[in-house]
């Protein structure tokens, strides 16, 4: 889990919005031994991820699948025969469909 586990953590510890000291409080740890965890000073073992990310009310889900090469071959049929301008466009289009798309959705909820 070196990295990944730091890295799971500070991401569950953000999106609940605890602090440090909140998670820290909530394991019976201290606040720095978390900050050293997530800055990667120290590698927790897989069942401490899973038990901090638990006390969060968060959970990971893995899975195993067979690996196949549909990524290769979408990318050999859309992207490779671009040149590198056309890619760049390409990308610029749709972050402008995205940024739209975020902005009518903010503009529904508002």
């Amino acid at each position: 889990m070196k990295g990944i586990g730091n890295d799971l953590v500070r991401e569950a510890r953000k999106r609940v919005g605890w602090t440090q000291q909140r998670l820290a409080d909530a394991a019976g740890t201290t606040q720095s031994s978390i900050a050293r965890l997530e800055s990667g000073r120290t590698s927790p073992a897989f069942d401490d991820v899973l038990r901090l990310l638990r006390l969060m009310g968060m959970d990971l889900d893995l899975m195993l699948v067979e690996r196949d090469d549909s990524d290769w071959q979408q990318a050999k049929t859309s992207w490779l025969p671009l040149s590198p301008e056309q890619r760049h466009d390409q990308l610029l289009a749709w972050t402008r469909t995205l940024d739209d798309l975020r902005d009518d959705y903010r503009n529904s909820v508002a």
